[in-house]
């Protein structure tokens, strides 16, 4: 590398390093929130933070283990009714069924998968879709479960004092949505990474080099599954009522897309930004209804028509920015 590369580089390390102590910073604030924030600002941090982990995991699949899946919502919907099940019928602690529901949701993958690895492209799109309608019309016939109305977990919360209950709440979102995305950040890092990219990138030439594709996108489908879990759970746990409508609801693909296709597929700062444009145009024009979804639409229209690669594909393009650099460099 030359002189001036060096020093570039040199100075874009430093810039980083105080990016990461601000981060740091903010962080350790968020986790104090309780005890500054308002009762809103808390919902609203927590749901930011769920929404940001569905989004990492659903760019995880589809951005580089380049599976197109539109029914991530019925592990969200299984994940409500773990809860359900382990929190009222066994009287467990909610928060607890958080990773439990996770690990259950991991399971019933398997069984899922081997249906879904068999179709490909649109076919794959569809068919986990067919799933979720499926699991949505069989919880609707449990009556144990409430049928078609759903049941309300408020029982299982009277416990909780309601400070302790919206701390938690706030920690485990920001567990969920910090943890996803630095485990992204890492899986990355790793020389599995660069599998998962060479996939991104081409998964026919990945395989053609070695890459075991079909097992790289087993491990994707499989942990997205398990945030898909923990995320439903707590998504409940906020909302204090199950119903299968709500739980395997389609407007949640609608929301994990509309973040990564605007902030940008295939890297990590993309749902990000996204997230934060999905939370303010929602602040901001929900109350207009009919034309907020206008909006929204005509938005992510132009944003694909204008870069294809997203808010942040356009911002790395012009500046060179990297909030979680991935790439690798040779050394000469």
């Amino acid at each position: 590398m030359t002189d001036s590369t060096i020093r570039e580089f040199k100075a874009a390390k430093v810039a980083y390093a105080a990016f990461l102590a601000l981060l740091a910073l903010g962080v350790v604030l968020l986790f104090l929130g309780p005890w500054w924030i308002s009762r809103a600002g808390l919902r609203l941090c927590s749901e930011f933070f769920y929404m940001l982990a569905l989004a990492q995991m659903w760019n995880l699949m589809a951005g580089y283990g380049g599976l197109l899946s539109i029914g991530q919502q019925a592990f969200i919907g299984l994940g409500g009714y773990c809860l359900v099940y382990f929190g009222l019928d066994l009287g467990m602690n909610p928060f607890l069924t958080i990773p439990l529901s996770g690990l259950l949701c991991g399971i019933a993958a398997l069984p899922i998968g081997v249906l879904m690895f068999r179709l490909q492209g649109a076919y794959f799109a569809v068919g986990t879709w067919v799933v979720a309608e499926v699991c949505r019309l069989v919880l609707a016939n449990v009556s144990t479960f409430g049928g078609g109305s759903g049941i309300s977990v408020t029982a299982a919360l009277q416990g909780i004092p309601p400070w302790l209950r919206e701390a938690l709440t706030l920690w485990s979102s920001l567990v969920l949505g910090i943890g996803m995305t630095l485990f992204v950040y890492a899986l990355l890092r790793s020389r599995y990474g660069l599998a998962l990219t060479a996939v991104r990138d081409s998964a026919r030439a990945a395989g053609s080099l070695g890459v075991s594709v079909r097992k790289v996108q087993w491990f994707v489908y499989i942990v997205c599954a398990v945030c898909c879990g923990m995320a439903g759970a707590l998504i409940f746990i906020t909302k204090l009522r199950v119903t299968p409508d709500a739980a395997f609801s389609i407007d949640w693909m609608v929301a994990m897309i509309f973040i990564v296709v605007i902030g940008g597929i295939g890297t990590i700062e993309g749902p990000l930004i996204g997230t934060l444009l999905y939370f303010v145009l929602r602040e901001q024009l929900s109350e207009y209804g009919s034309i907020y979804l206008i909006c929204v639409g005509a938005l992510t229209v132009a944003v694909m028509l204008w870069s294809p690669k997203g808010l942040w594909g356009k911002l790395n393009e012009r500046y060179g920015l990297w909030l979680f650099p991935v790439r690798r460099f040779l050394k000469h």
